[in-house]
């Protein structure tokens, strides 16, 4: 709307109240005046959109994007690109098929400081970097039950639930909640993970991991969610090792960085973070450490601005955009993995290029997932 290249058509969702709520602001911001769908299918059918955004839950992805695509438009979807790496595989084939582009949320790819941070790390300033550590950490407790209760008016629960296994509705998981139920998402691995696996993918020529082992559980969360809130995974690649980490609790000062990326080399250590730009520390202590601070936009201190550019860029050019699906679904297939292992109970060999679990037959199985009634499972 703000590149002004644009007219909304159609909004689609089965909240009530994000149709409205949508509505109005388009209004506000365009004049546009948007026609209203509960079913997506439907919209897609009488609007022939020329870009669609898929901004839904993560278990949602994969039907609308594959949906769209298929219809002719281009389309944004929101990380992580699927809730299950074979519906993702689904994504990318449909993408490659149809000849349409698709822009993945990952933004990090457009924010000028990761940029300049990955051509540092390219340049071999760093040296020969043998170890990674991904990681989040934030604060929280044990947390409280909330029951069960109706559906607020106007939201449709058994459509929100849509290919996922049914479930009483609870307002901890909509709005906002759902990313802490593994119905619907993958836990923090899933939403934070991809961010930090993408940097890490962007750095290496390599393009997956060949062995994962994760361990992990819920230590401290007592409340409706049920995703790990204590997640520890080591993923072999050829050349380097990488760890992902994170706690939903205990975040505090005693650690100077509470996200982001360690890249370990033999010149010094490289961070490469969010609000706080990138660092490097080197090795000599007689040479200064470096630092370059972060170019974020307002409101959310993201670069969604420059990743919307380019989606219109490439669009006009006929190029892959910066976060290509096929990229998308790189970094996701790494957080998909580590909840296969900790799920599975055992270190998982990977085959990348066929997508396939070599060692342990039976944990292919937690690549994808049975839907429910009435959905069909994308191939």
């Amino acid at each position: 709307m703000e590149a002004g290249q644009s007219k909304i058509v159609g909004i689609s969702d089965v909240d009530e109240r994000a149709i409205s709520s949508t509505a109005a602001e388009v209004a506000k911001l365009t004049g546009d005046q948007p026609k209203h769908y509960r079913d997506y299918r439907e919209m897609l059918a009488k609007e022939k959109p020329e870009i669609c955004i898929v901004a839904t839950p993560d278990h949602w992805h994969a039907l609308p994007v594959i949906a769209a695509l298929k219809a002719g438009a281009h389309v944004y979807v929101e990380k992580p690109i699927s809730h299950t790496l074979r519906e993702g595989s689904a994504m990318l084939k449909t993408a490659r098929d149809t000849q349409r582009l698709v822009q993945v949320g990952t933004h990090r790819r457009m924010s000028p400081h990761c940029i300049s941070g990955m051509e540092f790390l390219k340049s071999g300033k760093v040296g020969k970097i043998g170890m990674v550590r991904a990681f989040v950490g934030s604060a929280g407790g044990p947390g409280v039950k909330t029951p069960d209760s109706e559906a607020p008016a106007g939201l449709d629960w058994d459509a929100w639930c849509g290919p996922a296994p049914y479930r009483p509705y609870n307002k901890t998981i909509h709005p906002r909640g759902f990313r802490q139920f593994m119905d619907f998402a993958n836990g923090t691995v899933g939403d934070w993970g991809i961010h930090w696996f993408d940097q890490l993918l962007w750095w290496t020529d390599e393009k997956y991991p060949r062995k994962i082992f994760s361990t992990g559980g819920r230590f401290i969360r007592q409340d409706n969610t049920d995703a790990p809130d204590t997640l520890i995974t080591s993923f072999e690649f050829e050349s380097f090792r990488c760890t992902w980490e994170h706690r939903l609790y205990a975040n505090n000062n005693a650690e100077k960085a509470a996200i982001g990326c360690y890249f370990y080399g033999t010149e010094g250590t490289f961070h490469m973070g969010w609000r706080d730009g990138w660092s490097f520390f080197p090795s000599d202590a007689k040479k200064p450490t470096i630092h370059v601070e972060p170019q974020l936009n307002a409101p959310d201190g993201q670069n969604i601005r420059e990743l919307w550019k380019d989606f219109l860029d490439s669009i006009a050019s006929k190029r892959l955009p910066a976060c290509d699906i096929e990229k998308g679904h790189q970094a996701t297939a790494m957080s998909m993995l580590a909840i296969a292992s900790l799920k599975y109970g055992k270190s998982l060999d990977w085959d990348g290029k066929r997508e396939v679990i070599t060692n342990e037959s039976g944990a292919n199985k937690l690549l994808a997932r049975n839907y429910r009634k009435g959905y069909d499972y994308p191939k």
